[in-house]
């Protein structure tokens, strides 16, 4: 019978095994890669859900078989998937990008999403220059001031912050460039004169939403709301820009926009903003609260740290300059006044009615981030 590996031996393979899981990841990867060719010779979509369904019913069963927990498989798979399409999707986009010989500006392309439209379009091809005060982003051409810029360019890009993006704007409106213009701010009614002003002007004129963050490398599942502006044209042009990705496509007025990210995006910054305020004004040390905190607990702390970490001066405005953005307020304070009244009242009745109408409300709308297994 051998003798037992000792402890060293056994990290030393631990290792060896955690490197060679490195090697199969890179591995499959790079038939990732093969696989993107393929689907685009064959004109196939990059996602197949009905493929990932076997790939994780297989790997769940073959886990199962090996007395490894079938969660753990799934986690894994998942984490592997995800970061197939990403690579895939990267391939797709430098392959089917339009923008082959064609120039673009991004106005305020320092900035984060600036930056991450500024590598976007690089990628598809574009010769992308930089216009921002703040600086220069490594391998790009810069100027500090885009009212410098000959604006001959095919596809401008106002990525500003929202509080000078209308005057922006305005500002390009008199210059009439020739190439498409259009914004990515998160709130429109403050652009109304602007846009009007670009229209009127008789440049291309497009207005869009990408509701992703930065750091999103994958925009499968994730959404660009494109605001139909009355030009089919430029509304077109700047849906295929995103065409080779799989970022899933919606069409809204100016108004309807805002309306509805007064509550997307504007009850739900309230939301975390108010519970990490109602903490910090506790009188509650956090570590106390942590080394007793639940499930629910955990995870509403988890996003509203994430809110905390973001930029106070853009959730200002997304709060203050949509002309939408006291309705959703209001619905909170009311429901938040609602549900105080009902528990002093100890109404067990209108409790449960309430808990059982958002049950209702939540169940009629599928639930973000579940792929179908």
């Amino acid at each position: 019978m051998p003798e037992p590996l000792s402890l060293d031996e056994l990290r030393t393979r631990l290792t060896e095994i955690d490197r060679e899981l490195i090697e199969l990841v890179a591995e499959r990867q790079r038939l990732s890669q093969e696989v993107a060719r393929a689907k685009r010779a064959t004109g196939m979509p990059t996602r197949d859900y009905r493929r990932e369904r076997e790939v994780i019913l297989g790997a769940r069963n073959h886990a199962t078989a090996l007395g490894v927990p079938a969660a753990i498989a799934e986690q894994i798979l998942r984490l592997l998937i995800r970061s197939s399409l990403a690579t895939q999707e990267r391939s797709r986009v430098v392959a089917e990008g339009h923008g082959s010989g064609k120039r673009a500006l991004v106005i305020g392309g320092r900035g984060k999403m600036g930056h991450w439209f500024v590598d976007f379009l690089a990628s598809q091809g574009y010769d992308v220059e930089v216009a921002d005060p703040a600086g220069p982003v490594e391998g790009y051409p810069h100027r500090a001031r885009w009212e410098d810029s000959p604006l001959d360019h095919d596809v401008i890009v106002v990525a500003s912050p929202l509080g000078i993006t209308a005057e922006v704007l305005k500002g390009l409106a008199a210059r009439r460039p020739r190439g498409l213009v259009f914004d990515l701010a998160s709130v429109k009614t403050p652009l109304r004169e602007g846009l009007a002003a670009l229209r009127a002007a008789g440049v291309r004129t497009a207005s869009i939403h990408p509701m992703f963050g930065p750091d999103t490398d994958l925009l499968s599942g994730r959404h660009v709301i494109y605001i139909d502006l009355g030009d089919a044209a430029a509304l077109a042009q700047v849906q295929e820009i995103f065409a080779p990705t799989m970022a899933e496509r919606v069409v809204t007025g100016l108004d309807e926009h805002d309306r509805l990210i007064a509550y997307v995006l504007g009850l739900s910054h309230a939301l975390n903003i108010a519970f990490f305020t109602a903490l910090a004004e506790s009188g509650e040390a956090a570590p106390r609260l942590a080394r007793m905190s639940s499930t629910t607990f955990d995870a509403q702390l988890e996003v509203a740290s994430r809110v905390s970490e973001d930029s106070p001066a853009l959730y200002f405005e997304i709060q203050a300059l949509n002309e939408y953005g006291t309705e959703s307020l209001t619905a909170l304070l009311f429901a938040v006044e609602r549900l105080r009244a009902t528990v002093r009242s100890h109404d067990a009745a209108g409790f449960r009615q309430m808990m059982e109408r958002g049950r209702g409300y939540l169940h009629t709308r599928p639930q973000p981030g579940r792929e179908p297994v």
